[in-house]
């Protein structure tokens, strides 16, 4: 067990992303000094928040980066649907390896590795929890097998004497988002709370808040167990759920019905390259398979040992709500 006191000095990679926005006030809150990695520009203004450019594929860079930080979240990944992507092998994989090299070398103490539920097989198990098969079949799309290949270069550095934790979350949603590139679960809630989706697509996801994903990143450098991983996980949602709360805060028409996700897959070689000239892969293979998985995520090993406690779906969504309909972000 390690324990984070105050007034440390630790380290942010995608510190300007979606899960870093939230990570960075509720360090802070802690009384931390924040080394903000991000080769994006900053989205946080504080005086005890520092803004470093840094690249998770370039050793040098991450070893000046992280130089003099005790605790590290490494929160950077790239996100793809597509079955295919080289670039997003590399950052998931080599660019986990480097930073966690660089750490190694600079003298971290503690490193906090955010990996994905999609490093476990959730085409093969009906309920998932760390013992879960991995996402190993080569038929699997990129993003669930880089992550866990990142894992296991994480734990190549782990072996060599590296502190670190891995925790693997499942769907994010929530307040705090960047109103110009929403995640896509936010974009759909969005969508939702201004009557924009008369029918959905049936079937739904573990969702959990992102306010919580942040705080389960605290508990897991605090007090997770060295090598082990901890699912950051909520509650089964329906997208057809999700969206007729969405639209019940606001007034707005909710979808009156949801289509089977399986009447989907079968026109999907029509509608696959339709979204992908639009620049859009939520019509895709990989989407339609997650949905149809559905598997009943188990986060009970995080609360026991790091105790955590994901708060109720519709606070969740009533909070992202009010959040996407203040002026800043209409």
């Amino acid at each position: 067990m390690f324990y984070i006191l105050g007034g440390m000095k630790v380290a942010v990679t995608g510190a300007a992303g979606y899960l870093g926005s939230n990570l960075i006030p509720q360090l802070l809150e802690r009384g931390h000094e924040v080394v903000a990695i991000d080769r994006a520009a900053p989205t946080i203004s504080d005086p005890a928040v520092t803004w470093v450019s840094g690249d998770v594929l370039d050793p040098a860079s991450m070893r000046t980066a992280l130089a003099g930080a005790e605790v590290v979240y490494h929160l950077v990944a790239l996100i793809t649907l597509a079955e295919k992507n080289d670039l997003a092998w590399r950052v998931n994989t080599e660019g986990v390896r480097v930073t966690a090299e660089a750490a190694l070398e600079v003298g971290v103490r503690r490193f906090v590795h955010t990996s994905s539920i999609h490093a476990f097989d959730q085409y093969r198990a009906g309920h998932i929890d760390e013992t879960t098969v991995r996402s190993t079949d080569p038929g699997l799309p990129v993003y669930d097998r880089s992550k866990w290949a990142g894992e296991q270069e994480l734990r190549t550095v782990i072996e060599r004497g590296l502190d670190a934790v891995i925790v693997n979350p499942t769907g994010v949603y929530g307040p705090v988002d960047h109103p110009d590139r929403l995640s896509r679960l936010n974009t759909v809630t969005a969508e939702a709370m201004r009557g924009r989706t008369p029918v959905m697509i049936g079937g739904g996801f573990d969702l959990v808040d992102v306010r919580d994903v942040a705080h389960g990143l605290i508990l897991a450098g605090e007090k997770g167990r060295t090598g082990e991983n901890y699912l950051l996980g909520g509650y089964m949602t329906s997208l057809l759920d999700l969206c007729r709360m969405a639209a019940a805060r606001t007034g707005a028409k909710g979808p009156r019905f949801a289509i089977p996700a399986k009447a989907l897959g079968a026109v999907l070689p029509i509608v696959e390259p339709i979204g992908k000239r639009f620049g859009s892969d939520i019509l895709s293979k990989a989407a339609l398979g997650a949905i149809l998985s559905a598997p009943i995520v188990d986060h009970g090993k995080a609360e026991r040992e790091l105790g955590y406690h994901p708060r109720p779906t519709a606070e969740t969504v009533a909070d992202l709500v009010d959040f996407l309909r203040a002026p800043r972000t209409v």
